[in-house]
């Protein structure tokens, strides 16, 4: 089905004429939806004499705004009451006006879905994705993480990808200043998306020729769409603007699903550099199959595998439970476990004294960013081994947490269900006695649910290294850990390991010295192959580590939901706890 929308650059201090110019329109051409690109309802520097009041007006729904309209994070700050009312309103600032927020994705009613990334792209932002919505700056990580909703029919982000003029035929103003700064990561975002529409706001109107982008490599999803795709960049001035350059756009969208065949006239070549990609568009394509059928009992999967917008663990996830979420570095992040084995609130039941004296959330999830069945299948090896090394800072900075709130006499236990038939690789990290580790009773416990269950025997061996988790073959790996001696060294905040490896300013290799292993911890590993058609229990992990702290009765999760006010306060604890040791905070 076709949708006439109308797309607007900017409001600039006159969004009273914006929507009277638009309500006009609407009554003419009865738009879908409406779409503000650029600064609307900002703070600014030098408002008219009436801008507060309209403002006022617009809070309390004086205006008239006949449709439904959504507005982005522009470049400029919005203005604090619009903040103030948005927070308050679940991003509703009046009736039929909306905000996009600052990295989000949103299907229509309509059925036409709108990805926004708005602000500048900020460097000194610490790694990860923004916490702060309302503020017009965004992390590289903000646009990495968009790139997993692998589709969009409309686009909008307030800076200009890099290269868009490559191929052009259009002229190119004298005065280069009419260009806004471009950034590659939205080159990489438009180019993982391939919308039909790409927006973005500018001083003069540009509106590129079509440009056709080359088809993704082959690959086994059938989810994957290898279609001919043309992508139109229009970039739109403010309403007002002193040189009267286009500030609104119409167009006609049909949703319907079409196979190109004749291209438009003046389509160019793609204009974007693919060569040397952090991740490559076959990462949003992976196999998934770890929630599609019971139990991942190794059955072929019945229905199509869900994507990176769906996954449970990707960050591009609108559904996402963010409040989970406790901190995010530049390839992984770590969230309290949904459901968890142990919350403050269980652990008097373990009859462990370390445990019970433990006043924050002992369970966590260490995630990687790339959408990968197995850390092995992560595309391009220098993103797999970044992955791996920081998610071992991770677990290093977890244990370090151990060791200052468990009082030494806590040790972990780390699991991994591998398997490439799987959705979303992750770790899964529980505290344990510390005495539990060092006299085998863990391994024990692995070792004899495994005969019980008749699976093959565990494969004993050393901390596991970098390379052996690479391996792409399937796994079940477990990683145990105990405290060495009181005057043994710890890794710093920072990822140094003073003392017993490098101190700073030594090797200057921050991210190796983080997998280093400090002198008289133990620290074994476990590892039970599976072949394809192994029928494993996925919750084999839970299921012991509860057996050995006597609460056996929490290994599916689904049976330990929390509700959403108790999830937050844990991980809010956990964070508090965690921030001298979080490095993401550097």
């Amino acid at each position: 089905m076709a949708f006439k929308i109308a797309v607007i650059g900017g409001t600039g201090s006159g969004f009273k004429g914006v929507f009277e110019k638009l309500s006009a329109l609407h009554a003419k051409n009865s738009f879908a939806f409406a779409i503000i690109a650029g600064n609307a309802f900002s703070q600014l520097d030098d408002p008219p004499e009436d801008y507060e009041a309209q403002i006022d007006s617009l809070i309390k729904g004086d205006f008239d705004i006949p449709l439904t309209t959504y507005f982005a994070l522009g470049t400029s700050p919005l203005h604090p009451k619009v903040v103030s009312k948005l927070e308050s309103s679940n991003d509703e600032l009046c009736t039929n006006l909306y905000f996009l927020g600052k990295r989000s994705t949103l299907k229509t009613s309509d059925g036409v879905r709108i990805v926004s990334l708005g602000g500048v792209l900020d460097p000194n932002l610490a790694a990860g994705t923004s916490k702060d919505k309302y503020t017009p700056f965004h992390s590289i990580n903000d646009a990495s993480s968009l790139r997993g909703v692998h589709t969009a029919d409309i686009l909008v982000t307030s800076e200009w990808p890099a290269d868009i003029r490559n191929h052009s035929k259009l002229a190119k103003p004298s005065d280069d200043s009419s260009d806004p700064p471009t950034q590659k990561s939205i080159s990489d975002l438009c180019s993982a998306l391939r919308p039909r529409y790409h927006f973005s706001t500018s001083p003069a109107f540009f509106e590129r020729e079509p440009f056709q982008h080359p088809k993704p490599p082959p690959s086994n999803d059938s989810a994957n769409d290898d279609s001919l795709k043309i992508t139109r960049f229009i970039s739109l001035a403010s309403f007002g603007n002193p040189a009267k350059q286009k500030w609104i756009y119409a167009f006609t969208l049909d949703t319907a699903p079409s196979t190109i065949t004749t291209l438009p006239a003046g389509t160019t070549f793609f204009p974007f550099q693919t060569a040397n990609k952090k991740r490559g568009l076959p990462s949003q394509n992976e196999s998934y199959s770890r929630f599609s059928h019971q139990n991942g009992m190794g059955r072929p999967p019945k229905k199509h595998k869900p994507g990176p917008d769906s996954c449970f663990f990707c960050l591009s996830n609108p559904d996402l439970a963010t409040h989970l979420v406790t901190s995010i570095g530049s390839e992984s992040y770590m969230t309290t476990s949904k459901g968890p084995l142990l919350c403050p609130s269980v652990l008097p039941q373990t009859q462990h004294p370390a445990l019970q004296q433990l006043e924050i959330p002992p369970h966590l999830l260490i995630i990687p960013l790339a959408h990968a069945a197995t850390l092995g299948s992560i595309p391009e090896a220098e993103s797999r081994a970044a992955s791996i090394r920081e998610m071992s800072r991770y677990r290093s900075a977890l244990h370090s947490l151990l060791l200052k709130h468990g009082k030494r006499k806590l040790g972990s236990v780390t699991w991994e269900v591998s398997r490439s038939n799987g959705v979303h690789t992750h770790w899964q990290f529980c505290a344990v006695p510390e005495d539990m580790c060092r006299k085998g009773i863990v391994e024990a416990g692995f070792m004899v649910e495994a005969e019980n269950q008749g699976y093959p025997r565990f494969e004993k061996g050393k901390a596991l290294e970098e390379e052996a988790l690479e391996e792409r073959s399937d796994a079940f790996r477990v990683m145990v850990w105990a405290p060495g001696p009181e005057d043994d060294t710890r890794p710093t905040n920072d990822g140094v390991v003073e003392d017993g490896a490098a101190k700073e300013g030594g090797s200057g290799d921050e991210e190796h010295a983080v997998t280093a292993k400090v002198s008289g911890d133990y620290e074994i590993s476990l590892t039970l192959p599976l072949s394809a058609s192994f029928k494993f229990d996925l919750q084999m992990g839970r299921r012991v580590v509860g057996k050995l702290l006597g609460v056996e009765e929490r290994a599916n999760w689904w049976q330990c939901e929390q509700s959403e006010e108790e999830e937050t306060q844990d991980a809010e604890a956990f964070k508090e706890a965690f921030k001298e040791f979080d490095f993401t905070l550097d």
